[in-house]
């Protein structure tokens, strides 16, 4: 057995994909895509092990193109160069342009990602880049603008044990095995919805048995063999979903010694110190927002100070906004308010805009009424006047409900002065 589980299993097929049924699934947008022999360049942004590569090669295979597969961590601008090369040779013998891949492409940097913008826009290939990391923030966006985002999730315990049932079934490997899975729970948690993990602890499992007597897989064996086994695991996964976790709730809990501990361990394993920065500034206006404004504008700029100097010294910074964070007042009430209105837009859908509020550019729409009866605010005293600025049948619903803190303390008297008959704020 050259090759890992993992790899043995990677499916050939779309029939054979397991998870992301929002993808590839009867109504999933690759499905209709292949149905109807289209395939766009594409970004896959998902977590580890969750079948980014696998998808991409199945996608290049059933649409029928050539595939070529690059690597961020070792190629540079002339293999790149050398891939473009070859597939625009290609192009000349298919009626597709060939698929070049490039995994971790968020690692490329800007001149390597400048290296496929040409490529891409005059549609010498199709580009299917994979990532860990969101790509608004590590594509430029001359390229992402090209291409399709689609987001892939963990898989779901259901898709796990299929993939655990099939390998045990179906891998020439295991074949001479009698595995029975009398438990799977610690065997879902260790793997974080991650497929490469899950299989590659199987497999472990399954090398420390005896081909000749059964193997029963349970909960207290598994947990036994991988505490002697902790680098078996990727460490993003678990960084990903566990610890920076710990450490966003450290902050939220306003416990600055558990925050700069979780914070260390990160930075002891190698975790990207602008990962960490952008938690930092998400954390800032999620938990923090109003009650200190302040504490988004040391988060962002903590941000840009960790690109300018890197690690190690980046580490003082980061400890520095994180201690801030913790310590500051909290108020989640933006978080709150954004999404009780993303929801009234998914129940209430185009509610029409009132038509004082409406842009009359021409004649015909002022004759329409639009921009009839709307008061400019900076003329009244103090630079307001109340008037209806949502659709009407949502006229008197509050989205945003200031917090329990000095500063939306004095929001929520301001509001209740100006808006009161319009808005029922409360104490």
């Amino acid at each position: 057995m050259s090759a890992p589980l993992a790899e043995r299993m990677r499916p050939q097929q779309l029939s054979d994909y397991v998870g992301q049924e929002h993808l590839v699934g009867p109504q999933g947008s690759f499905r209709q895509m292949l149905e109807v022999g289209t395939l766009p360049s594409l970004i896959l942004w998902g977590p580890p092990g969750v079948g980014k590569t696998t998808l991409a090669q199945i996608l290049a295979q059933e649409s029928k193109r050539p595939f070529h597969a690059l690597s961020a961590i070792n190629s540079g601008v002339k293999e790149l160069r050398e891939v473009i090369h070859s597939a625009e040779n290609q192009g000349a013998l298919f009626q597709q342009s060939p698929v070049v891949f490039v995994d971790e492409i968020h690692r490329f940097s800007k001149s390597q990602q400048d290296a496929l913008l040409g490529a891409v826009e005059k549609g010498i290939i199709t580009l299917i880049g994979a990532t860990t990391e969101n790509p608004s923030f590590e594509v430029i966006n001359a390229l992402l603008s090209r291409c399709q985002v689609y987001t892939l999730k963990p898989l779901e315990k259901k898709d796990l044990l299929l993939l655990l049932e099939t390998a045990i079934a179906k891998d020439k490997g295991l074949k001479n095995y009698t595995i029975e899975l009398k438990e799977t729970e610690a065997l879902i948690h260790l793997s974080g919805g991650d497929a490469r993990k899950l299989l590659s602890l199987l497999e472990l499992l399954v090398m420390s048995g005896a081909p000749d007597k059964p193997i029963r897989i349970t909960d207290a064996w598994v947990k036994e063999l991988t505490a002697n086994q902790p680098l078996m695991f990727d460490k993003k996964g678990d960084f990903h979903y566990d610890i920076i976790s710990a450490f966003i709730k450290s902050i939220r809990g306003s416990d600055p010694n558990a925050t700069v501990y979780w914070l260390a361990r990160m930075i002891e394993a190698g975790e990207d110190p602008k990962f960490i920065a952008r938690r930092l500034m998400i954390s800032a206006a999620e938990d923090i927002g109003n009650a200190n404004p302040t504490a988004l504008v040391l988060a962002t700029n903590t941000f840009q100070a960790v690109q300018a100097v890197g690690f190690p010294e980046a580490r003082i910074i980061l400890s520095q906004c994180a201690i801030y964070l913790a310590t500051s007042e909290k108020s989640n009430a933006a978080y709150l308010a954004i999404g009780k209105a993303q929801q009234c837009v998914r129940e209430t859908q185009n509610l029409g805009v009132p038509l004082h509020l409406c842009n009359a550019p021409t004649e015909l729409m002022k004759k329409e009424g639009k921009g009839m009866g709307y008061q400019y605010p900076h003329d009244h005293p103090q630079n307001f006047v109340p008037q209806q600025y949502l659709p009407d049948d949502i006229a008197n619903t509050v989205f945003y409900t200031p917090g329990k803190n000095a500063r939306e303390a004095e929001h929520l008297k301001k509001l209740k002065e100006r808006w009161n008959g319009y808005y029922p704020y409360e104490d």
